[in-house]
């Protein structure tokens, strides 16, 4: 069978499933890693440190070398990465001198793995022939697969261990590997559109010079932030704040969250064209500011859980979105623009979860200023993760502020070129 494009983008949208898995698969295990291995929140909350910090580094490095290596051999490796460390994580806790060690060591794998699917998978995308509905929504479309591969993750993963018994837990990992493996295969046969040559591309000097992408690179921060921190901690909120099953915990909390960041990305992949783009995230910063605050300060546990959920769909089109922006905006920036801001994603994706870990683990252990903000919050035994979420409002506020202050220039101020359009390097 002849391979084309088309093959190309739907192995693109598997890689997002795969990366859905190696970020959201470990936080389905949570209360699994407490419980079995005696983890505090903040260890917890490290993990998911670890992972996108790990991501982060691979990011930064691989802007340095994508561009000129091209992008298959780095798609491979990224794929077997992701099979080696799923793969670990079922088996190096139960060999290593500890079973947190051998947990890290599996995440520091999968996650170089995860950190090459971000840089390398949007800028493929973006470089094959444009489909139908344009540019921005075939990116919105791209993203909308990591919320299926999360939904398959978590609802999967959910059912199945419901099944097999916490005991069994190492079956999930070995499961989920076969997706990347396969899709391994997929790329060292479909075709690759070609990378933006050296005398071509942006240079990243030029691109650091210019305001709107510094705005990119902080609206990037904020949309990993306010999308992983509610996604990483919504299970283990929804157990022990709010004192529902892990079953329903899991279905009501990250699953149904995902399910709409998902239909939210695909509403924009299908009209994006007829929507301003810029004045949508700035609604979306705004509708995920009132899910954090819904989720902390609501006394009822289902208003807290819709809270959550309802958070996919206020940060859709966050990430997908800013990348959108930049693209059009910086039409030659390469591989190496889409890397730098997947390292600023990336970046608010392992700080964000961090922060709000820290936090509740602060609240509710004698420090005086957090335990007083927990005492504000309803007492139903998760008021430190009620503190932690709380403390996160920070970022989904940030991109509405952003977002307000970039559509109010690009309409009053003369000759100033939206990020939709204008020369590569233009202010």
């Amino acid at each position: 069978m002849t391979m084309t494009f088309d093959h190309t983008r739907r192995a693109c949208y598997t890689g997002y499933v795969t990366q859905a898995i190696v970020n959201n698969l470990a936080p389905l295990l949570f209360i699994v890693f407490q419980t079995r291995y005696d983890l505090p929140l903040e260890m917890l909350g490290r993990l998911v440190l670890l992972n996108f910090a790990t991501q982060l580094v691979t990011d930064i490095v691989a802007v340095r070398f994508v561009d000129r290596l091209g992008y298959r051999v780095p798609l491979v490796v990224a794929h077997i990465l992701s099979v080696a460390g799923l793969a670990l994580l079922a088996v190096a806790p139960a060999v290593s001198p500890s079973p947190y060690l051998g947990l890290c060591v599996a995440i520091i794998v999968y996650a170089v793995g995860g950190g090459l699917l971000e840089v390398l998978v949007s800028p493929v995308v973006d470089a094959l022939p444009s489909p139908q509905e344009g540019k921005a929504a075939a990116m919105s479309l791209l993203h909308s697969f990591y919320c299926w591969g999360q939904v398959a993750v978590v609802a999967g993963s959910t059912l199945l261990l419901a099944q097999i018994g916490q005991d069994a837990w190492q079956i999930l990992p070995l499961a989920w590997a076969i997706v990347p493996l396969i899709n391994l295969v997929v790329f060292l046969k479909v075709p690759l559109p070609a990378t933006v040559p050296d005398e071509h591309r942006t240079s990243l000097r030029k691109l650091f010079s210019v305001p709107a992408f510094a705005a990119a690179m902080t609206l990037m921060l904020c949309a990993g932030a306010a999308e992983l921190t509610m996604s990483q901690w919504s299970s283990l909120f929804a157990e022990e704040g709010l004192g529902v099953s892990k079953v329903w915990g899991d279905l009501a909390g990250p699953c149904l969250f995902a399910v709409l960041m998902g239909v939210g990305r695909i509403i924009y992949g299908l009209w994006g064209e007829r929507i301003p783009l810029v004045p949508a995230m700035a609604s979306c910063g705004a509708l995920a500011t009132v899910c954090y605050l819904v989720a902390c300060l609501s006394t009822n546990p289902v208003v807290s859980l819709v809270g959550c959920a309802v958070c996919g769909l206020a940060v859709s089109l966050l990430w997908p979105g800013t990348f959108s922006l930049a693209a059009g905006r910086f039409p030659l920036g390469g591989a190496a623009m889409f890397g730098v801001l997947a390292v600023f994603g990336d970046a608010g994706g392992a700080i964000g979860p961090w922060i709000a870990g820290a936090v509740a683990d602060a609240s509710t252990t004698g420090n005086a200023l957090l335990g007083g903000l927990a005492d504000l919050l309803p007492d139903d035994g998760g008021s430190g993760l009620r503190a932690g979420l709380l403390v996160a409002v920070a970022f989904p506020l940030v991109i509405v502020v952003i977002t307000l202050l970039y559509n109010a220039r690009t309409r009053h101020a003369p000759g100033a070129a939206s990020l939709e359009a204008g020369d590569p390097v233009g202010g």
